[in-house]
């Protein structure tokens, strides 16, 4: 079973991030923000309801299409998995505060809309912005016409853990908390440190450079969480820094400086959530439709342009011969052969691959089995650790195998079944594209040679 014959895989998207800001919405969202699609309308897109983003999420789906492959794709791909971690992290806060009792959910009153836009005027009104730099930078300009007022140099990376080199080790029960300094609280509601001091300055230095006068509130569920949200994903120069503009930065400070409710991230949550439904989302299921590595995909378009020389040379060896018309249709063989590959090369598919509904193992994936299986775990549990370090996967241990690795292998290497039905779906209606186009040209090119008369030149 395949698609229409119609469909057309998602185009890449670079979104520019004004348009997940100004761009109106009106569907729910889990923030309390919107969004303009529905979960059915990903279709448009070329993606199938089986590959929708909610699904991928909710682990309805089967490798390469799991939340686990999105986050590695965010990673090593698109370079953006702050979003990602950010999102899970707040769908799960939001499920822990309702499941608070109503007298602690009490001390964290909502951050209604009214308010938020109050205090976007009132920024507004004030555009003054405090920049911030770090005490290094200070240091050069002291004494000079550029050196910065004591209020706006904040302290940055001073014995903070997060600035650690990536993949810190990272061993626990729970998956969000670091287990070697943060530890939850005995009713669960909120995490409690046996080591404050780095997020908690860090996260204050935030609310300083963005001039928030308000002291936060610490009996509100949540608070030290909080304050370990800030620290990686909102303060300038954290780990996991998120995209956000000095004015939504500031927002959101103001804000968590007055309650520890989920609503207060409602800006943030909606573009996050945005940026990942009709971007990184989209790329990635045009990612995955891909069976084979760059040097594979290459080697499959030298392929399908070799069948379609090998054709035009076999239909002008058998025009400049003596031989009857009829033989000039053997040069089909390679015009076919040869377009059917192109076609599904250009599209990232080797047709060799597909047959079999084999993809190739990820560079990230080939030595999963080679590598210490503590290590492989760690870093597996690392990129879905709320608070863990920063993305960086220059130092993990396939990257230099990988790169050591010579093309011939590159093109031949491992391959895994596909297991994801609606992918192989996908996949079979490209290759049937690929195949109806082959047809056609190939009976355009060979009624062009038949055309010709015969050279009788041997």
């Amino acid at each position: 079973m395949v698609y229409s014959l119609t469909y057309r895989r998602p185009q890449h998207v670079d979104l520019r991030r004004e348009d997940s800001i100004s761009s109106e919405k009106t569907g729910p969202s889990i923030g309390g923000a919107t969004l303009n699609d529905s979960h059915d309308a990903s279709i448009n897109y070329g993606i199938p309801g089986a590959l929708s983003f909610d699904r991928i999420i909710d682990g309805g789906t089967c490798p390469p299409c799991t939340t686990r492959d999105f986050m590695n794709y965010l990673i090593y791909i698109e370079l953006s998995a702050e979003n990602l971690q950010f999102f899970l992290w707040y769908k799960d806060y939001v499920k822990r505060f309702e499941l608070l009792p109503e007298n602690e959910r009490r001390l964290a009153p909502v951050w209604t809309a009214e308010q938020a836009e109050a205090q976007a005027l009132a920024m507004k009104d004030n555009p003054t912005q405090i920049k911030t730099i770090s005490p290094q930078n200070a240091a050069v300009f002291k004494g000079t016409d550029f050196s910065a007022p004591k209020a706006t140099v904040v302290e940055m990376g001073k014995g903070n853990p997060f600035n650690t080199p990536p993949m810190t080790p990272n061993t626990g029960e729970r998956d969000s908390v670091a287990p070697s300094e943060y530890l939850w609280s005995d009713n669960a509601s909120t995490v409690r440190s046996t080591y404050k001091a780095p997020y908690d300055k860090k996260a204050a230095g935030a609310f300083d450079a963005a001039d928030v006068k308000l002291q936060p509130f610490t009996v509100q569920p949540f608070r030290e969480e909080i304050s370990r949200i800030i620290s990686v994903y909102i303060a300038d120069g954290a780990p996991r820094q998120l995209n956000l503009s000095s004015k939504e930065r500031a927002a959101l400070l103001h804000a968590l400086a007055i309650t520890t409710h989920p609503t207060a991230f409602r800006q943030v949550i909606h573009t996050v959530e945005w940026t990942l439904r009709h971007q990184a989302h989209q790329n990635f299921i045009r990612w995955t439709i891909c069976n084979g590595n760059r040097p594979r995909v290459i080697f499959a378009r030298g392929l399908g342009v070799a069948g379609i020389i090998g054709g035009i040379i076999a239909a002008v060896l058998i025009v400049l011969s003596g031989a009857g018309r009829g033989w000039r249709v053997l040069s089909a063989i390679g015009f076919m052969i040869g377009i059917a590959t192109l076609v599904a090369a250009w599209k990232g598919m080797c047709v060799v691959l597909h047959g079999m509904h084999h993809r190739h193992l990820r560079p990230w994936e080939l030595f999963a089995e080679d590598d210490d299986a503590s290590s492989v775990m760690e870093m597996k549990r690392d990129s879905f650790d709320s608070f863990g370090s920063s993305n960086s996967y220059e130092d993990q241990p396939w990257v230099a195998k990988y790169d050591k690795r010579n093309i011939i292998r590159k093109v031949f290497d491992r391959e895994v079944w596909i297991q994801e039905p609606a992918l192989r779906q996908i996949q079979d209606t490209i290759f049937l594209q690929a195949v109806l186009a082959s047809v056609l040209l190939t009976a355009v090119c060979v009624g062009i040679f038949v055309a010709f008369p015969k050279g009788n030149f041997y």
